[in-house]
């Protein structure tokens, strides 16, 4: 596999070749256009009164006008495609050279009360999502978080076939996520999909058999009138009749209206996704049977989101006063469009659900795959069955800088429970952190920072970062105890039956040392009953006491070594008991005693 920085180098300097190119089509178009209005007004004069001279000219003048705007609107559209992908190879290059926090951090997905989102830095400025997210729709992004934070272990294979196959489609994702940032969607799909669901029809079906009789009617009209076998007024008391018709509907439809400009982007956005989707092969069972759900109809469901997209196009040009007037005068346009948007609504409410969920699961796949395509040295988790749960060598928290990143050889066999003790800033907290985030990746499908992993899947749950809470009134003690509380409801066998790996950080650290000992003694015992496995960090080393009583409880340890007045950590860990700890060397060396 190439080199992502590489890759992503060589696209930045083809686009932007690219682009350079097509400016300057752009331009000599435009400057074509300019001789050719100008070039067409001067036959025109010449040829003024001449017929039929000089409505052939004028005529094959708006022609080719006509046909070289729209092949500068192709131009352009393709121009805005080739800089958006450029944008996204920009960014790819920023983020390996671990400039991300200018991303969406995912800040309202921030949940103190989830398994483990907030103790392992989930969410939020400098967070795995900040780092790995690329999705470029609303939904996708919640559908990204969803997988993140869902804690599930089930089909972890076919979710590494899924991302494997899609991160060696790095041009078809880039296309996919070009097109989608070309344009802006404000209205959540989950608020379109319960608005359509819960639409009722309030124009009555007769509408559109008079919308089709009156138009004939018009057309006959404006027939009589041109060839004089009727006078103008006739022409203009049946104007004021379609006007008069539109008028009883006028409210229903500006509702209408009101209610579809809303959503009419995202159905503009989505409809070239799906059709993405439905152009691509795709070999992976969760890939295909995603694809495979857009193709149930009768019509491809991008047609049918075209369709409904130039559907709102057509209703907006209601705010074109000319077309507005003359076009419900004599055609009855608004409660056409109005009808059309109804029936569209009937005939495809049952699956449009379906159909958006799709795009956002390929958006959100797409993300989790350029994730694996930026870290070709990451390896899939062997997923086993044995009674280890994890078996790594040299695993790492994927964040951390490689040149900085001290990685550690770590096992740990089911209902086994370890107890690491360690100086301050010794690396307990990151190594907690390490296990946590590998853990939530293998169970994504994701890659994790390791030489090697074994993996028995597990779904986790933590608790390293308790706060107090003013809004309702609880001490950071009580905090804590809930939260233990919870911990200790979830793994009851009679409520899930689940597996749990639980990772503890600093137990009890609202109340006073022999409290504290006493207390988390007790709870450590009570989770080694529970057949639960896990890591508890704790300055206690009392409770390193426990590796006597019970076989299944290992003592580890992260130290600091004073080398010439300087604190030095190798962040490695060691079996046994930490012995050197640091507290109050620090203060002395920052002169605050």
């Amino acid at each position: 596999m190439k080199n992502p920085l590489e890759f992503y180098s060589e696209q930045k300097t083809e686009l932007e070749k690219e682009v350079v190119i097509l400016k300057k089509k752009l331009f000599n178009l435009g400057v074509l256009r300019f001789f050719l209005f100008l070039a067409t007004c001067f036959l025109i004069y010449l040829t003024f009164g001449k017929y039929p001279t000089v409505f052939v000219i004028a005529f094959l003048g708006i022609l080719l006008f006509s046909f070289l705007v729209v092949k500068f609107i192709n131009l352009k559209r393709k121009k805005d495609i080739v800089e958006a992908k450029l944008q996204i190879n920009i960014t790819e290059i920023k983020v390996l050279q671990r400039d991300f926090h200018h991303l969406d951090a995912g800040q309202e997905f921030v949940n103190p009360t989830h398994f483990y989102s907030n103790d392992i830095d989930l969410f939020g400025v400098g967070s795995f999502f900040q780092y790995a997210n690329r999705t470029a729709t609303i939904d996708g992004k919640i559908a990204f978080a969803n997988i993140l934070i869902e804690n599930k272990t089930a089909k972890i294979i076919e979710k590494q076939k899924a991302i494997n196959e899609l991160s060696e489609k790095v041009k078809w994702r880039q296309h996919f996520s070009a097109l989608a940032s070309l344009v802006t969607v404000k209205t959540k799909t989950a608020v379109i999909i319960d608005w359509i669901l819960n639409y009722t029809s309030v124009f009555p079906k007769f509408l559109a058999i008079l919308q089709i009789v009156f138009s004939i009617f018009s057309l006959a009209v404006i027939a009589l009138f041109s060839f004089g076998f009727i006078p103008f007024m006739v022409l203009l008391i049946w104007f004021f009749i379609g006007l008069g018709i539109t008028a009883v509907y006028v409210k229903k439809t500006s509702n209408l209206y009101t209610e579809t400009s809303e959503i009419r982007d995202a159905f503009k956005q989505y409809h070239q996704l799906l059709n993405e989707i439905e152009k691509e092969t795709f070999a992976s069972k969760n890939l295909t049977e995603n694809q495979n759900i857009i193709q149930s109809e009768t019509k491809k469901a991008s047609v049918i989101f075209k369709e409904f997209s130039k559907i709102l196009d057509a209703f907006d040009q209601r705010n074109n006063m000319l077309i507005a007037v003359f076009g419900n005068g004599l055609f009855l346009t608004e409660i056409y469009n109005a009808r059309k948007v109804e029936k569209w609504i009937v005939t495809y409410k049952h699956t449009v659900d379906k159909w958006f969920k799709v795009v956002a699961y390929f958006d959100a796949q797409n993300a989790l795959a350029n994730f694996h395509f930026n870290h070709p040295k990451f390896i899939f988790p062997e997923i086993s069955s044995e009674k280890e749960v994890i078996k790594s060598t040299n695993l790492g928290h994927p964040l951390l800088k490689v040149d900085k990143r001290i990685d550690n050889n770590f096992s740990i066999d089911d209902e086994q429970f370890f107890i690491v003790t360690g100086a301050n800033m010794a690396g307990k907290s990151t190594f907690l952190r390490t296990v946590s985030l590998s853990i939530v990746m293998a169970n994504c499908g994701l890659p994790v920072c390791a030489e090697s992993f074994q993996y028995s899947p597990i779904k986790l749950i933590t608790s390293m970062r308790t706060t107090d809470s003013l809004t309702e009134d609880e001490s950071y003690f009580y905090s804590e105890l809930k939260r233990l509380k919870f911990i200790v409801d979830e793994i009851n066998p009679d409520n899930s039956g689940e597996n749990y790996f639980i990772i503890l950080d600093e137990i009890l650290k609202g109340t006073n040392s022999k409290d504290k000992a006493i207390g988390s003694k007790k709870f450590v015992e009570k989770l080694t009953k529970s057949k639960s496995t896990g890591i508890i960090a704790t300055h206690d080393v009392s409770l390193c006491e426990l590796e006597n009583e019970f076989s299944t409880i290992k003592n580890y340890y992260f130290d600091a070594e004073i080398v010439n007045d300087e604190l030095h950590f190798d962040y490695t860990l060691k079996n046994g008991i930490c012995k050197n700890m640091n507290a109050s060397f620090l203060l002395k060396k920052m002169e605050i005693v």
